[in-house]
């Protein structure tokens, strides 16, 4: 039977606590510490050489680990800068090249500013590079992720994400329920009705099979006016969102998403946490 897989975005504290010295030794400890999946963090830059992406992947593949990817932050689907913007499809292909030797399912992609330009042109923009990139890779096995974001000058609402994906069927939507929050300024998930809803509204506009197998991110984070601020761990109480409606709905609704923790140094116990919450269920 398949099941929900859960993991960390990227290593802990508690790697280097115990032990760990890098990525290569991540898949057999987060076997043994008793999870199922991994993020490679490239957000600040894919620096890894080929060796060491393949013998993570090779790590992964023998301890079971579910692997994705997080492409550079630095790509900018909707720039103003006509270079800049289409720069984004050389890192997008680069990440592709390292998710493959990772034997990653999933690369995940920042969806957007509209900082400096309305929210129609900044679609329109990323729309257009999202289509020039399916021109650049040609077929992949890969899914291409698209992040719901958490600032409010930023593309990433749910509708708009939906909407990146119709542009073809590589593009998938990665659901941040944290960012969804922070960008709404809290209360928008304190059920496991108003977690069902996300997967609900995923199936009409993307597929079933889509939505039942999503790729999430999930951590309780911060927020001011104007959305996202900071991530934080488990153990804060004032920010939300709960993580324990969004288990309750994935275990009775039979869905099988992998959820990504990027709690702030907690990943790993966050992220058992939830597993445990949801084999209870189960």
């Amino acid at each position: 039977m398949s099941r929900a897989k859960f993991g960390p975005g990227g290593n802990g504290d508690l790697f280097y606590a115990q032990g760990g010295k890098g990525t290569v030794q991540a898949p057999a400890w987060l076997r043994e510490y008793g999870l199922d999946a991994y993020e490679f963090e490239a957000g600040n830059g894919l620096t890894a050489g080929e060796a060491t992406l393949r013998k993570i992947g090779e790590e992964a593949k023998k301890h079971g680990i579910a692997t994705s990817l997080h492409t550079p932050y630095f790509i900018s689907l909707s720039g103003v800068v006509e270079e800049k913007r289409l720069k984004s499809i050389e890192y997008i292909q680069k990440s592709l090249w390292a998710a493959e030797l990772l034997g990653a399912n999933t690369i995940v992609i920042h969806s957007g500013s509209a900082a400096k330009i309305s929210r129609e042109e900044a679609m329109r923009l990323s729309c257009d590079t999202l289509a020039k990139v399916i021109e650049a890779i040609g077929d992949t096995d890969i899914k291409l992720g698209i992040e719901t974001m958490g600032k409010v000058n930023q593309l990433g609402t749910l509708d708009e994400v939906i909407e990146q994906c119709k542009v073809d069927k590589h593009y998938v939507p990665v659901v941040d329920f944290g960012h969804m929050n922070a960008r709404e300024r809290g209360g928008l998930f304190t059920t496991a009705d108003d977690y069902r809803r996300v997967f609900d509204k995923i199936a009409l506009g993307c597929g079933d099979e889509v939505a039942k197998n999503l790729h999430c991110h999930f951590s309780k984070i911060q927020y001011t006016d104007a959305g996202e601020k900071k991530h934080l761990t488990f153990a804060d109480s004032e920010y939300g969102p709960d993580f324990e409606p969004l288990v309750e709905a994935i275990a009775k609704e039979g869905l099988t998403p992998t959820i990504i923790c990027e709690s702030d140094g907690t990943m790993p116990e966050d992220a058992l946490a939830m597993k445990k919450y949801y084999e209870s269920l189960i």
